[in-house]
């Protein structure tokens, strides 16, 4: 680790300043004077709260929350439902309240001191930890944010402070790597990696038997025992902390008839498909969540598989003879799904037993991402999810959360709010309760099918070292040793659809970002635990509803700038503020921040 320097706090860059605090102006007409500056800023509860050591750091008073630079700025108004705001070297944003039209978690982030930040919330979060250390939260420095304009080079060029820095993308073909020699940590074993793609489960095992490749991810579930009878290789089982499910969007007919989705709850031979197309290890779905997550499999279990009620549900429903539609999935193993297109098959078959007449389409990757987060599969459709931290809002508040996706349509008001009474309560044992109740309504309203949970697994060369499998499909390179080779050459399932991995959902994006940047806090390598990174400690108040983090002093970023508390609330911030100019990305939805978080600053008026 390097020894901390006493550099003084770097300034925001002047022009995203002036630009964070437009919104803030732009309400009040323009700018205000310096006699009432409280037009434009109310004061936040952490503000008033603070110690007066804090206060003389970064809580700005009301009086004080917009400086002379800002109060020149003029811009096209904005509807000003949040307040953004800074004083001196320190930024601050915040909520002007919580509650009403903002139906968010967080209330303020503030850089308190060049290494520390306090998160302020709107309720407590036990789950803070988790999901802080999650890869779309990293942390990339401020002046690239800006010099990017939120897009452009960010989209494939992510300056980090990783064990690896990026050195090429040759879209369709691969991406390099090269080690990072100013990492603050343990330096990565092999010199470069090297990161290739192909979907064909049968082509990822040849290339490692030839010796091409010195590691796959998600083996065909036929070459678990190929590869563990094979003295050159090794498997590492992954356990399923997945889920597959039959996904339906409810602002879409039939879809939008609730008894259809209930038909459709019972039409499904699940364990038919466990049984046929699922490695050893996996399990049947009887709830959303995998049952090793706390409180996962409280409540009911999934009804049973009854062919005949599900076509009586489809007679009451007003349709006696079943109906048309299509069945849309992508051609991209997953530990969810092994064999994506043999098991769309058996459920065109199986549909077609309870009178449904399903078209199969497949679609690209992205693009089919990209859809589903924006609302627009109209007909059926196979998707899944894996874990990305160990806890229930993982994958309830992301999938049926009041800031969830889009994919199945209108949120249920009962649903999203047994979620945030979970969410909010210290302990899981308070939590099942309102867990319980949770998944008894999605099972209630079906909102999708969940089918199973996958085993699945990595393999690798017999001579790497260092070789693991992720139960969050976030395997880390760096430690892994190639046999004393330079180059570590890696082979996944798909190409990423993109490196701002803010605003990128799919795993072969998260897998490649975790090589390069880094959150506030990570998982163990390997496991679920969460443990420092870029801050040393996050620490919470009495009621879970402050944390404060403290920063890892002599960080360097991967172009040789200082990693300090504004680059932390920056890079949070433009992913919170819907109104932030560098709120881009690629798509611009930043859907985890928002499932996670509950929503956005400045959140555009739904439709």
């Amino acid at each position: 680790m390097r020894v901390p320097d006493s550099r003084p706090l770097r300034p925001l860059a002047g022009a995203l300043l002036l630009a964070l605090l437009v919104p803030v102006l732009a309400a009040c007409g323009g700018a205000p004077t310096a006699q009432n500056p409280t037009s434009a800023v109310a004061p936040t509860a952490a503000a008033t709260e603070a110690s007066a050591t804090e206060a003389a750091t970064a809580e700005p008073a009301a009086t004080e929350a917009v400086t002379a630079e800002a109060a020149t700025a003029t811009a096209a108004p904005l509807v000003n439902t949040q307040a953004v705001y800074t004083e001196g070297d320190l930024l601050t944003v915040a909520a002007k309240e919580c509650g009403g039209d903002y139906k968010g978690l967080i209330k303020e982030i503030s850089a308190v001191d060049p290494t520390t930040v306090k998160f302020t919330l709107c309720a407590s979060d036990p789950a803070f930890r988790a999901k802080a250390a999650f890869t779309p939260f990293s942390i990339q420095p401020s002046e690239y944010l800006e010099s990017t304009g939120g897009a452009g080079d960010l989209l494939t060029k992510p300056i980090g402070t990783g064990p690896y820095m990026i050195e090429s993308w040759t879209p369709g073909d691969n991406i390099t790597l090269k080690r990072f020699d100013g990492f603050w940590g343990e330096p990565a074993k092999a010199e470069t990696v090297v990161i290739r793609w192909s979907a064909e489960a049968a082509q990822r095992l040849l290339e490692l038997q030839s010796g091409n490749v010195d590691g796959i991810d998600n083996p065909a579930p036929d070459a678990f025992e190929v590869i563990s009878a094979d003295p050159t290789l090794q498997i590492k089982p992954r356990p399923g902390l997945n889920v597959f499910y039959l996904g339906m969007n409810n602002a879409f007919a039939p879809f939008d008839n609730e008894k259809v989705r209930q038909a459709l709850a019972i039409g499904i031979d699940r364990q038919r498909i466990v049984d046929n197309f699922y490695p050893a290890g996996s399990e049947v779905a009887t709830h959303f969540t995998p049952c090793a997550i706390p409180n996962g499999c409280t409540g009911d279990a999934w009804p049973d598989y009854d062919p005949e009620a599900a076509k009586a549900l489809l007679a009451e429903a007003g349709f006696p003879n079943g109906f048309e539609t299509t069945l849309e999935y992508r051609d991209v193993v997953r530990g969810y799904l092994p064999e994506p297109g043999r098991v769309a098959e058996d459920m065109q078959a199986q549909l077609a037993e309870i009178g449904i007449t399903a078209t199969i389409q497949v679609a690209e990757s992205g693009t089919y991402l990209d859809r589903a987060a924006a609302g627009d599969l109209k007909g059926l459709y196979l998707l899944g999810w894996g874990a990305d931290y160990p806890d229930m809002t993982n994958f309830l508040d992301y999938h049926f959360g009041a800031g969830a996706s889009k994919q199945f349509g209108a949120k249920f008001d009962d649903i999203t709010a047994a979620l945030q009474q979970g969410a909010s309560q210290p302990t899981d044992a308070k939590r099942e309760p309102f867990y319980v109740e949770a998944n008894n309504l999605i099972a209630q309203h079906v909102p999708m099918v969940p089918i199973a949970h996958g085993a699945s697994g990595t393999a690798y060369k017999a001579d790497v070292e260092g070789a693991h499998s992720s139960p969050l499909s976030n395997e880390y390179f760096a430690v892994m040793n190639p046999g004393g080779r330079d180059t570590f050459t890696w082979l996944q399932n798909g190409e990423p659809a993109g490196l701002y991995c803010a605003d990128e959902t799919d795993g072969e994006s998260l897998r490649v970002c975790e090589q390069i940047t880094e959150a506030l806090l990570s998982y163990e390598i390997g496991g679920t635990a969460v443990q420092p990174a870029l801050a040393e400690s996050c620490d919470p108040n009495a009621d879970l509803t402050e944390w404060t983090c403290k920063l890892r002093a002599g960080v360097k970023f991967h172009d040789g700038s200082d990693f300090d508390a504004n680059d932390v609330v920056t890079s949070w911030a433009v992913q919170w503020d819907a109104a932030n100019p560098l709120h881009k990305g690629r798509t611009g939805q930043f859907t985890y921040f928002s499932a996670l978080w509950g929503g956005y600053l400045n959140a555009p008026p739904t439709e």
